[in-house]
């Protein structure tokens, strides 16, 4: 068989000019080894969200400093960030959000993009709040079971409804289930967002009872910890009753609650 011509970057930049970003889509992948897009080097500039990322332009690599999600916060000090995943819920978020506003707690939210986009007050809302919003992918698939482009989708599509409620696109993703893995961690970065994981499990999603919730999450609470709990996905009423709890309680422990930064 003829020996396949090399496609440089050269090449595909003339490219550009001529063909569509589908076309020149086509052209990456197939110059790719092992599904890595061409370029080792540099950070990639760009907001998430953005439409040029969701359709396949070439990309710079990531830094090296974003392939590996945060499960620690860094520094020193009783600091300790309150995370939720899966929602907004039209029930339970805006009670997790009295809550918060209560205790003057600052939290991150997780938000799935098939529930954001049909609520875009609730975004407001948290956002208002002073709370961050994050990526928790469109629909809540397990990353590393779908091709790389759903991937690519999943965290594009619902970085693009943040950014088009909020004014700005998210800065933080956590991985549905929390399984990372490779390309979806390049994804991420491409899309110049940070992978966080957590340290603290409260296991709420399982409903195990509010009091096993609460002790789960003071009992594993530790400086720089990242906690994991649940706005949405299911009835949250046992998260919430732990919440309310809990909040008091971490601040007599001399807790600073916090974002991650």
């Amino acid at each position: 068989m003829p020996r396949r011509p090399r496609v440089t970057r050269r090449t595909l930049l003339a490219a550009a000019a001529g063909v569509g970003l589908l076309a020149l889509n086509r052209l990456l992948v197939d110059s790719t080894t092992a599904g890595r897009p061409l370029g080792s080097g540099g950070a990639d500039a760009g907001a998430p969200g953005q439409r040029q990322a969701a359709g396949g332009g070439a990309r710079a690599a990531p830094a090296a400093g974003r392939l590996t999600p945060v499960r620690i916060l860094p520094g020193t000090g009783r600091k300790l960030a309150l995370t939720f995943d899966d929602g907004p819920h039209p029930t339970w978020t805006p009670q997790v959000l009295g809550l918060l506003r209560q205790h003057g707690a600052p939290a991150t939210f997780f938000v799935i993009g098939e529930n954001a986009v049909w609520q875009p007050d609730l975004l407001r809302a948290i956002a208002a709040d002073g709370h961050l919003v994050a990526n928790h992918s469109w629909s809540h698939p397990r990353f590393d079971r779908i091709p790389r482009e759903s991937v690519r989708e999943e965290l594009a599509r619902t970085s693009e409804v943040i950014g088009d409620v909020l004014g700005e696109p998210p800065r933080w993703a956590r991985a549905p289930y929390g399984v990372w893995h490779p390309a979806s961690l390049e994804i991420c970065a491409e899309l110049a967002m940070r992978p966080l994981d957590w340290s603290v499990d409260t296991a709420d999603w399982s409903r195990p009872g509010s009091d096993r919730i609460a002790d789960t999450l003071l009992g594993r609470a530790h400086p720089g910890g990242i906690v994991l709990a649940h706005d949405g996905g299911g009835d949250r009423a046992q998260t919430v009753a732990a919440l309310r709890h809990c909040l008091p309680r971490l601040a007599d422990r001399g807790y600073d609650l916090v974002q991650p930064a």
